[in-house]
Formats: structure tokens, sequence, C-alpha cells
């Protein structure tokens, strides 16, 4: 079995600094604690969990709060967790996956057993229900995301609301006057998500600045649905030249129709995605995009809930800032 004493020699560190990196204890250079992280993970050093619970009187779990919803994208969501998962290790702690739409009865079933230290939630809506309950607890918590009142807890997300102004001011730099958003399921909008909401606030705010027409359209996604919203679009906006897509599973159809109806890119329309890397670098024209920087919010999040185990943090809100990568799906508007 690898000692600490292994890992320590391993990152060319000293013992004490393995076992800071890995309790959160005292304050750790982000090289140093990169180095212990990538020599725990090469070595497979594995603290032993159970004594540690036994001494502290503590799980040494975090419960992650992930809803899967049909509505949403899976594959962002499940790289958040994994990144929670592996950072969570590299401190010690084991995740406990809560992947059911419980809301507030989970939140009050993980306080109120001791299963998990502490607490990281996915999928925050601007009025949360989940919230009011997880004030009131003692328990460390983060979210990944935002509500309407952050007051009281510790969040990280990406800028959704810098987001959307810096697609809006790509597009209207380009010369695109008509811009249509082909947003996600009208569900997530019912439901008030966070990063969709905060997304539409930065795209009117930046559009009212510019002089821009902003038209947004949810969407399911797939082409039958893509189709119909489409069609609408172009109704509606005639002179549309510009699309925003913050709906991963519609940017295919999207691509796809658009090549249908003689409408090259980015000859004639110009597409920008807010989406993961990999659907914009696989995409059947290279998209212009926000990527959404999942592995640094699920490690974010985790450095942040270890720090508040330690008892040394006050609640913050971490927005991280958004940078737009351009690629071949947006060029001049036409003439």
């Amino acid at each position: 079995m690898v000692t600490l004493a292994e890992v320590a020699k391993h990152a060319g560190v000293s013992a004490s600094t393995v076992s800071y990196v890995l309790s959160g204890k005292r304050s750790i250079s982000r090289s140093t604690r990169e180095r212990v992280e990538l020599s725990i993970e090469a070595l497979g050093y594995h603290p032993n969990a159970g004594a540690r619970a036994l001494a502290s009187s503590k799980s040494n779990i975090i419960a992650l709060m992930m809803p899967l919803r049909t509505d949403m994208y899976v594959p962002v969501m499940m790289e958040i967790a994994l990144a929670v998962t592996t950072a969570a290790r590299a401190h010690g702690y084991d995740v406990l996956l809560l992947t059911g739409e419980e809301g507030p009865a989970a939140v009050r079933r993980v306080t109120g057993s001791g299963m998990a230290d502490a607490m990281i939630l996915m999928d925050v809506e601007l009025d949360d229900e989940r919230l009011p309950l997880l004030r009131e607890s003692k328990m460390p918590a983060v979210l990944i995301g935002m509500p309407s009142d952050p007051a009281g807890l510790t969040c990280v997300d990406l800028d959704f609301a810098a987001t959307g102004a810096l697609c809006a001011e790509h597009l209207a730099a380009l010369g695109h006057r008509e811009i249509a958003v082909i947003g996600e399921a009208p569900a997530v909008y019912e439901r008030h998500t966070g990063f969709a909401e905060r997304t539409l606030e930065g795209l009117r705010r930046k559009s009212r600045e510019l002089g821009l027409r902003l038209l947004h359209r949810p969407s399911q996604g797939g082409h039958d649905a893509m189709t119909a919203t489409l069609t609408r679009v172009f109704d509606e906006r005639p002179g549309t030249s510009g699309f925003i897509v913050q709906n991963e599973s519609a940017v295919e159809p999207l691509l796809g129709l658009l090549r249908r109806q003689g409408r090259a890119v980015p000859e004639d329309v110009s597409v920008v995605a807010i989406c993961a890397g990999p659907v914009a670098l696989q995409a059947s024209v290279q998209l212009t995009a926000v990527s959404i920087p999942a592995e640094q919010m699920g490690r974010r999040a985790v450095e942040h809930v270890v720090t508040k185990l330690a008892g040394r943090a006050e609640d913050v809100v971490e927005l991280i800032v958004p940078e737009l990568t351009v690629r071949a799906s947006s060029g001049p508007a036409p003439e």
C-alpha cells in the first residue's frame, strides 16, 4: 500500500504538505497542490478513510446533488461530476452522487443523517426550493450555479450574463443586426434555471446597448423541433443573419437545416454557440463558441468545500470569465 511519505517523496515535498493538501487545513500554492495531486494519482494513494472517519467523527464524503433531467445536456453535467469526484479524491474525500429530482427532501436527508460532511448542488434555479434548508443547516455547501439571491451562499459558475453579452458583441462587430437565439427546452425557462435566465439577461442588455434586434425561441432540439423553430424564426424575422445557440442538441440540426435551405455558414448566416467544447469542435462547421468550463467549475467547487470544511472560508460568488473562440461558423454579415 502506498504511504503518505511515498507521495511526499514523489512530489518533492514534506509529508506535512501532502497532509495539508488532503485536509485543506492550510493554504498551499496552486503549483505545489497540483504537483501533490499528480503524485497521488500516479501512485494510486488512498487515505485510510475508515480510520480518518473514526478519528474525526466525519464521513469524509461530499454529497453531490445532480438532478438528471431529459431537458438538460447530460454530458456536460457528467463532466462536472467527474471533475468533482477527481478533485474530491485528491483531497481525501469520496463523493455520494444524488441524481433524483427530490429537491428539498434530498437536502433534508443529507443534512439530517450525517451521511456526508458537505454538499455541492448543481442545476440551480433562480428561486431554488433547496436553498432555505441549505441556509438553515450548518453543513458546508457550494452551488455550481447562482440563484437570484446568493446571500449567505458560496457559488461557482460561468458568468453567463457576460457570456450572452460577449456573443452579442461578436456578432455586432461583424455587422449583424438581426439575431435569433435558439435556447434550451421550454421547461428549462419554466423552472427559471439560473444559467439560461442569466444568459438571456446578458444578451438582452447588450442587444439594447448595441441596437440589435433580438429574437429568443426555446427549442427541444432534434430535427423536427428545430425545423419548426427555424421556420418560425425566418417567418417572423426574414432578415435574421446571426444565430446564438444555447442548446447542444439543436446545434447539428440547425446547421443541417440551414445547409438544406441553401444558407451557407458563415457567408449567409453566422452561428455562435454556448456549449460543451467537443460539440463546438465536432460540429459539421466548427463553431465560434464560448465553451462551458466544466472541469474548472467542478474543481473550484470542491476547493471551496474543502476550505469550508477547514473552517477558513467566507461565502463568495466566483464567476468564471467567459472566453469566446472564433472558428469557421461566424463571419461578416451579408450585404
